[in-house]
């Protein structure tokens, strides 16, 4: 991505010594610069984070679980006070921080927590802006990346057997509060239409397939149907993907994390980018994980992450449509 002309100033907050022998590795030519400087193709405006040991390709290492931690936190300090417009992020092996003492269980949940906010997890299919970004090599795909596929959770990163406990109605309406918000002040959907899933099988077969519909979800989205939301649903998640039904909504909102991102992932996952909603600065991260076994390899695709920053790039200049 850094071989190329951007729209925008980017900093990396990542230990440089590991940032420059990845990109020996690969072949690729970098120049690491203060992080007040510009930058250009090839150069690299970093704050330093130091790592414990240097890094082995493809081997996570829990001594330096303390230097991701810290990078996430000062980058995110940055966007919060306001001196960066965006952040970001790449994936974070989960295990190795939690191996290390580090209590973890996504990158949403702490960013939320810093901020003191409530946040929904938004993942989204991205289409270019012209057919010329699309003809290029999926690594140099760093166009204006637009939203033709969006999938919000309810829940996020818990076990299968908590999920039910968790839907409530106080949880379901505020996830849809901020969904709303944020299709319309950040992507410019000006009266969002949001299909709702059910959590049971069938969207519970009238109860008989599970009751959480009848006595949670439908009261509470008949709720905010009161106060004018457009909310289609409950809905069977077998059949709400289909194209029919995804031509009339904006948005699909799943009730926990495999109900949905499996079939976005399915569509299409270089161009897969996860948006957190509900933060006071945007946040975008690619839609994969950590892949050691690519690690100093070269033959990783960068499509998500050209896709997350040109997404977040867009939503900084309020240019998300």
């Amino acid at each position: 991505m850094m071989q190329r002309e951007l729209d925008a100033k980017v900093v990396a907050f990542a230990d440089p010594d590991t940032l420059l022998a990845a990109a020996r590795a690969i072949n690729l030519p970098l120049r690491i610069v203060d992080a007040a400087a510009g930058s250009a193709p090839g150069v690299l405006p970093v704050q330093p984070i130091p790592q414990a040991r240097p890094t082995r390709f493809g081997v996570a290492d829990t001594a330096n679980a303390a230097s991701v931690f810290a990078a996430l936190r000062s980058a995110a300090e940055a966007c919060s006070s306001g001196a960066l417009d965006g952040l970001v992020t790449a994936p974070i092996h989960k295990a190795t921080l939690n191996d290390a003492g580090i209590a973890y269980t996504g990158t949403t949940e702490l960013l939320a927590q810093w901020a003191g906010c409530d946040v929904v997890m938004m993942l989204a299919r991205t289409s270019h802006t012209s057919p010329a970004d699309a003809a290029t090599d999926r690594r140099e795909q760093c166009g204006l990346a637009l939203p033709d596929l969006r999938v919000a959770l309810v829940t996020t990163h818990l076990p299968l057997r908590a999920v039910p406990d968790a839907i409530t109605a106080e949880r379901l309406t505020r996830v849809i509060e901020v969904l709303q918000h944020d299709l319309a002040h950040r992507f410019a959907v000006a009266a969002p239409r949001i299909a709702v899933l059910g959590l049971n099988p069938h969207a519970g077969e009238s109860g008989h397939l599970g009751r959480e519909e009848i006595d949670i979800i439908i009261p509470a989205l008949n709720r905010l149907r009161e106060r004018g939301f457009n909310l289609i649903g409950p809905l069977p998640a077998d059949t709400a993907f289909l194209p029919q039904h995804l031509a009339q909504c904006d948005v699909v909102l799943a009730m926990y994390h495999d109900q949905g991102l499996p079939v976005l992932k399915h569509a299409g996952i270089e161009h897969g980018i996860n948006i957190t909603l509900g933060l006071p600065y945007p946040r975008v991260a690619v839609d994969h994980g950590t892949a050691l076994e690519l690690a100093g390899r070269g033959v990783a695709d960068a499509s998500s992450l050209c896709a997350a920053f040109a997404q977040c790039s867009a939503l900084a200049r309020g240019a998300s449509r």
